[in-house]
C-alpha cells in the first residue's frame, strides 16, 4: 500500500495554506493532528484621559466706610469782666485735649465657600466582541472501492 503524503491542507478561512503533520506508524497506517482555535478573552486597565483639577484664587480690593468716634476733654474757662458783672463781654477760652478714640483694626478670616467633591465611579456595561475561529475538519478522498471506518461514528 503505498503512503500517500499530505503536505499542506488549503483551509477556505482566509485562503491560507495551513501545514499539517502526518504522523506514520510502523504498521503503515497514518495519523492527522486536526486543530482548532479556542478565545481567551481577558481585560485590561488603560489610561483613556487625564484630569487636572485646581483651584483659582481671585483678589479683589474693597473700601468700607466706617464712622469713628473719638472723645475729647473740653475744659471751658470763662473770663468775666470785673467792673461790670453784667455785661456781656465775657471772654471764654476753650481747650480740647484728646482722651480717646475709636481705631480700625482690620482681621481677615477665611471662610469655607463651597465643598468640591472629587471621585471616580466605575459602571458596568456589556460590550460584544466578534471573533472569527478556525477549525480544522478532515476530508477523505478515495479512489477504487476502500472501505473507510469511522470511528466516532460507530461508537
Amino acid at each position: 500500500m503505498p503512503k500517500n503524503k499530505i503536505d499542506k491542507y488549503n483551509s477556505n478561512t482566509n485562503d491560507r495554506k495551513v501545514s499539517k503533520q502526518v504522523i506514520y506508524d510502523t504498521d503503515h497506517s497514518a495519523k492527522l493532528q486536526l486543530h482548532k482555535e479556542e478565545l481567551d478573552i481577558s481585560k485590561k486597565w488603560i489610561k483613556t484621559g487625564e484630569v487636572s483639577i485646581h483651584k483659582e484664587v481671585f483678589t479683589e480690593e474693597k473700601t468700607i466706610t466706617i464712622p469713628v468716634t473719638h472723645e475729647e476733654l473740653i475744659i471751658e474757662k470763662k473770663v468775666l469782666a470785673t467792673e461790670n458783672p453784667d455785661q456781656t463781654g465775657e471772654h471764654t477760652e476753650i481747650i480740647r485735649i484728646p482722651i480717646s478714640e475709636e481705631r480700625i483694626e482690620v482681621i481677615k478670616h477665611p471662610t469655607v465657600l463651597e465643598d468640591v467633591a472629587i471621585y471616580k465611579r466605575q459602571f458596568q456595561e456589556t460590550k460584544s466582541v466578534t471573533e472569527t475561529l478556525k477549525k480544522e475538519k478532515v476530508h477523505i478522498e478515495t479512489t477504487g472501492n476502500p472501505e473507510v471506518l469511522d470511528e466516532n461514528t460507530e461508537k
